[in-house]
């Protein structure tokens, strides 16, 4: 493991110094962005995505990450993206690469600065453990994807360990019941080498975040880690209606994912 002392003393400097670049390249990022995102969206009265996505790309270089696309992100508004979900560092990640607004679960609210971060950026937040919220949550969705906002889904529900994708949760897709127009572009994510070296299944805890693995202790870990490599394939989008209905929508997304994630992982 990368936090071993025989490990921390043979690791070169620039992973030694990892923690402390990424922690003054995210402030720095920060301070730089944050202030003008407010100043805008108080004079124009609206957020500025672009800003959001030059945020996202500091924070992942900060992190150390570098960013391999494959296919491009859809034009249109009111883009429904839907990823597997790894890690944390998918947020700035695909934040660099798509422009659009996160779902995430209602106590990510709660998390300090993260959390007054992820407000910034218009997440939408869901209750995922309370059921009488369901149509109220997807309702929220539907009104920011028909004001043409892009909206980014993990459908997972949760991270996986990095070994592959979860099965997707279909109710997550209620969003498109009733849209048949409604564009939905699977996106797959994976993290493939660090420091040039393709990612081995005894790596993958060190950039996964799984279960209660506390955020901050893992933050500085990955950080650690040195140069980190992320890939993002844009796979076609498609419409609801192609579908019989969102079980079929949720089977396609995620077996294009899966077979994706397949692919970068085995390089």
């Amino acid at each position: 493991m990368t936090d071993a002392p025989a490990d921390r003393a043979r690791a070169p400097r620039f992973q030694r110094l990892g923690p402390t670049k990424g922690i003054a390249g995210a402030l720095t990022t920060a301070t730089l962005l944050v202030p003008a995102e407010l100043m805008l969206r108080r004079l124009a009265g609206r957020d500025k995505a672009r800003l959001r996505m030059a945020f996202h790309r500091g924070l992942s270089r900060s992190l150390g990450i570098r960013i391999t696309n494959h296919g491009r992100a859809s034009r249109e508004r009111g883009v429904l993206f839907v990823s597997n979900h790894v890690s944390w560092a998918d947020v700035p990640v695909l934040g660099a690469r798509i422009r659009a607004a996160f779902v995430a679960k209602a106590d990510v609210a709660g998390w300090g600065v993260v959390g007054w971060l992820a407000t910034l950026a218009r997440t939408v937040y869901v209750e995922r453990t309370r059921r009488t919220t369901t149509g109220e949550q997807r309702d929220a969705i539907a009104e920011r994807l028909a004001a043409g906002d892009n909206i980014i889904l993990f459908p997972e529900g949760t991270n996986s360990d990095g070994v592959g994708v979860l099965p997707f949760k279909s109710a997550l897709f209620a969003v498109t019941d009733g849209a048949p127009d409604r564009i939905v572009q699977p996106v797959t994510i994976a993290y493939t080498r660090v420091n040039n070296m393709p990612v081995t299944r005894e790596r993958l805890p060190d950039l996964a975040w799984i279960g209660d693995t506390e955020l901050i202790p893992h933050a500085m870990a990955f950080m650690a880690l040195g140069r980190v490599r992320a890939e993002i394939i844009f796979h076609p989008p498609v419409r609801a209606g192609d579908f019989a209905n969102r079980k079929a929508l949720s089977r396609h997304c995620e077996t294009v994912i899966a077979q994706g994630y397949r692919k970068l992982m085995r390089g």
